[in-house]
């Protein structure tokens, strides 16, 4: 059995981790401004601003544990694994609460928090302390280039050839927390169903493509997470 997840913010939301989109408005895009945030030109206008959003984001991110939904799917990576099968799993997260949660393998499309990149000249580090704006990089030397290793609104999200070949292999395609509404990832269901592989939703509630899907469950995700884990394992 090859089963391919993606998750989104929902997942994380239990661990104190705020989503970007809701029905009720509360989203962190609700209350920050992205295209002064997120995006290649805002860092390029007011760094400052950039880097201490995300430095605060980075510090809520590592008083952050895991929750019952990410040990879950832990849980069901590995048992597929033990029998042969696979779970690729795909977020749209920058946390890194999945690989804490016990997850071997985790493509990581939209960048990663605690990682952090020279705009420069492209090199890769662990990041873990505030990223100042008067930061040398370390290969090439120049100031004030090194930004959060995380895919901003306009660039290109990363490993989608990976993420299109396992789509490819899949039987089961399900949505755990996710909005339905940012591209490419909220065309997957899409892509799996033209495929012939089944799809299932699991959210706090109905995303914006939800009538694509042919199973949906909703509730809170660290208990419906581990109810349909538990179900899948147990038909196995």
């Amino acid at each position: 059995m090859q089963i391919f997840a993606l998750t989104g913010a929902g997942v994380s939301a239990e661990s104190g981790l705020g989503t970007f989109r809701d029905k009720a408005g509360t989203g962190l895009w609700a209350r920050f401004d992205p295209m002064k945030l997120a995006t290649p030109e805002a860092f390029a206008r007011d760094p400052a601003a950039v880097q201490e959003f995300y430095n605060f984001r980075r510090r809520n991110l590592l008083s952050a544990t895991p929750n019952a939904a990410h040990a879950a799917l832990a849980r069901l990576q590995e048992a597929l694994r033990a029998g042969g099968g696979a779970l690729t799993l795909v977020t749209q997260n920058i946390d890194d609460l999945h690989e804490r949660g016990g997850a071997r393998h985790v493509v990581h499309m939209h960048g990663e928090l605690l990682k952090a990149r020279c705009a420069a000249c492209g090199v890769l580090r662990e990041q873990r302390e505030d990223i100042s704006t008067i930061e040398e990089c370390p290969r090439c030397g120049r100031i004030g280039t090194m930004r959060p290793h995380v895919v901003w609104f306009g660039e290109t999200p990363l490993f989608l050839e990976e993420i299109f070949a396992a789509l490819e292999k899949a039987d089961l395609f399900v949505a755990i927390g996710t909005s339905g509404s940012v591209y490419p990832a909220a065309g997957f269901v899409s892509q799996a169903r033209a495929l012939g592989v089944r799809t299932c939703e699991i959210n706090l509630e109905p995303s914006d493509n939800a009538h694509v899907f042919d199973e949906r469950r909703y509730g809170a995700a660290s208990a419906a997470v581990g109810a349909w884990v538990d179900e899948f394992l147990a038909a196995l």
